[in-house]
């Protein structure tokens, strides 16, 4: 048991902390919603009615939404641009590992299945970081669009507006400001690492080169 979460330390640690600040956020915002109802003279709901509302659901999946367009664009761009001197370029003019065919090694038994399989299995599986990013982005926009609907017609009717649908409340401008708003924080934030990887080191990181490295060296 101790080797197994030495091994996967990176996330267990990560998934504990999803969960402790998930449920903290669940609580502060259960006591934030509970006083803008009672703000407005209505009753106070109760935790689990809070935690199916669409309040909680749009604060949840819209966060979401961004931090798998940030990874999953982060694949993709990582492919075909590069940032000289940083650890998080591949090698310029180089070839780099994870630009080699697969399809050579197709015989090695310790190659995963779909390597050995080929075809559209292959296909599917060199392609697979970035499905799984686009799959989630998608479940977590649609997320963010059915609780932002729901918590966007709350607070209509309590002003005396009316109801609106997932569909029309994706024509609002504040559901592209829910999404605009954490979408240019997450590529800020990716563009600092960029930068600051080529200058900046943390010794011990594998987001890090070397301490020695010279700022021109790039790629891990």
């Amino acid at each position: 048991m101790t080797a197994w979460m030495r091994n996967n330390g990176l996330f267990l640690v990560n998934a504990a902390l999803f969960i402790v600040f998930l449920a903290g956020m669940s609580v502060t915002g259960w006591q934030t919603a509970n006083q803008d109802l009672v703000d407005h003279g209505r009753a106070a709901e109760t935790f689990g009615a809070f935690l199916g509302s669409g309040d909680f659901f749009e604060a949840v999946f819209e966060n979401w939404e961004s931090e798998f367009l940030q990874m999953g664009s982060y694949v993709v761009l990582t492919i075909f641009l590069f940032q000289k001197g940083s650890s998080e370029s591949k090698p310029i003019g180089k070839t780099a590992p994870q630009d080699e065919d697969p399809r050579r090694h197709r015989g090695d038994p310790k190659a995963p299945w779909p390597v050995r399989r080929g075809g559209l299995w292959l296909v599917l599986y060199e392609n697979s970081l970035l499905i799984l990013f686009a799959v989630l982005f998608l479940a977590s926009f649609a997320g963010h669009a059915i609780g932002g609907a729901a918590a966007y017609s709350e607070e209509q009717q309590l002003h005396g507006g009316a109801v609106v649908t997932p569909l029309a409340y994706l024509g609002t401008s504040q559901f592209w400001f829910e999404s605009f708003q954490n979408w240019q924080s997450e590529f800020m934030v990716v563009a600092v690492l960029a930068l600051a990887a080529v200058y900046l080191r943390q010794r011990g990181s594998p987001e890090s080169k070397p301490v020695a490295a010279p700022h021109a060296e790039t790629g891990t």
